[in-house]
């Protein structure tokens, strides 16, 4: 028995290791591949909605994906246009950061001993490491820009593929299973679809509030650019405990410079704090009906892992992708130790069941 044991874990790391060697190397096709299934996932019940009152499968494709696109474009604007705001008052702070590093340069001078020529040779070879890290980062900024540009352009055809394909490409799926649970595989499939796309819409409100809470209380402090960095900050929030602590850092350093005051830095901690509050107990509880119950654990190995695997994207898709992965083994029997494994130890009611007249794609 030992044996079969050993054996099993064996299969389980050569398919696990077999798995991350093939998401590493095909993450040029898997990764906009995987964007458009989320993203198909979250316009299925809106395309399938303008189906049903009359509207032509391609032209309501079309119009849930120039609505997206509309959206997205707005929000980048108006993150572009906070970032040019910026750069123009950059010239300011740097003037007041210098006197920073003046201040700093006579307290190191006179109480630790440290004269002016040792701080020049120390901040030269800064500047000089972080000048050829920065440069390494230009290039592969630059590169990965390229290739995002590319994978842009395939991600809206993705997901018009997958949307008007969907019934083709849900029969292959069921070939795969035995006939008798094919019911089975219909019922985990639209609720799986039905379930993440009320997480998403709620997550988007989460965002939403918690962007306005963050950029209302940078306002009312005086912070410069009070909307780009709460938006920031709350898109940043994606990554449990970790987001919002980047999120702050800007901010407050801005905070530190502008006022030339800790008070400052102190209070958008407090901001930062107070939202991250009420998000945790009040925000997300009331804008999401169904919380995808990933533990702490869990959820931070498939962030590390997306990051190796496929960098920024991966460290965006793997979290949903597990939290889906959690939501079909709590409806699949067979899959129960993967819900066990993954789960938070916390029993809550189920909520009633919504839409289940759609059709299943």
């Amino acid at each position: 028995m030992d044996r079969g044991i050993t054996v099993n874990w064996l299969k389980l790391l050569n398919y696990t290791v077999l798995l991350a060697v093939l998401l590493y190397f095909g993450r040029s096709l898997f990764v906009p591949f995987s964007f458009a299934l989320l993203i198909s996932f979250l316009l299925y019940p809106v395309c399938k909605w303008l189906e049903l009152r009359g509207l032509p499968r391609w032209g309501a494709i079309a119009v849930c994906l120039l609505s997206l696109l509309v959206l997205m474009g707005g929000l980048t604007w108006v993150l572009i246009r906070q970032v040019v705001r910026f750069g123009k008052e950059w010239p300011m702070l740097y003037e007041k950061l210098q006197k920073t590093w003046h201040k700093l340069s006579a307290y190191l001078e006179h109480q630790l001993d440290i004269d002016a020529p040792r701080q020049t040779q120390w901040l030269e070879s800064m500047l000089s490491d972080a000048g050829t890290t920065v440069f390494n980062l230009l290039q592969n900024v630059l590169y990965t820009s390229v290739v995002s540009v590319v994978l842009l352009l395939l991600i809206p055809i993705y997901v018009a593929l997958l949307l008007y394909y969907r019934e083709q490409l849900a029969e292959a799926l069921y070939s795969l299973f035995p006939k008798d649970s094919h019911q089975n595989i219909r019922t985990i499939l639209r609720e799986t679809i039905t379930t993440y796309y009320d997480f998403i819409k709620g997550m988007a409100l989460v965002y939403l509030i918690v962007g306005v809470l963050n950029s209302l209380g940078l306002f009312l402090l005086g912070i410069p650019h009070a909307i780009f960095f709460g938006v920031v900050a709350s898109v940043l929030t994606f990554i449990p405990y970790v987001g919002i602590s980047i999120g702050a850092i800007l901010p407050m350093t801005v905070a530190w410079i502008t006022y030339d005051s800790v008070w400052y830095p102190a209070g958008v901690v407090i901001v930062f704090a107070a939202v991250q509050y009420l998000e945790a107990n009040l925000i997300f509880p009331w804008a999401v009906s169904y919380r995808l119950q990933v533990n702490m654990l869990f959820t931070l190995l498939a962030i590390v892992a997306g990051g190796i695997l496929w960098g920024a994207s991966g460290m965006i898709l793997f979290v949903p992708f597990l939290a889906i992965l959690k939501l079909i083994a709590d409806k699949y029997e067979g899959m129960k130790p993967v819900s066990l494994l993954l789960g938070t130890g916390v029993t809550k009611n189920k909520k009633p069941e919504k839409r289940a007249h759609q059709d299943t794609p």
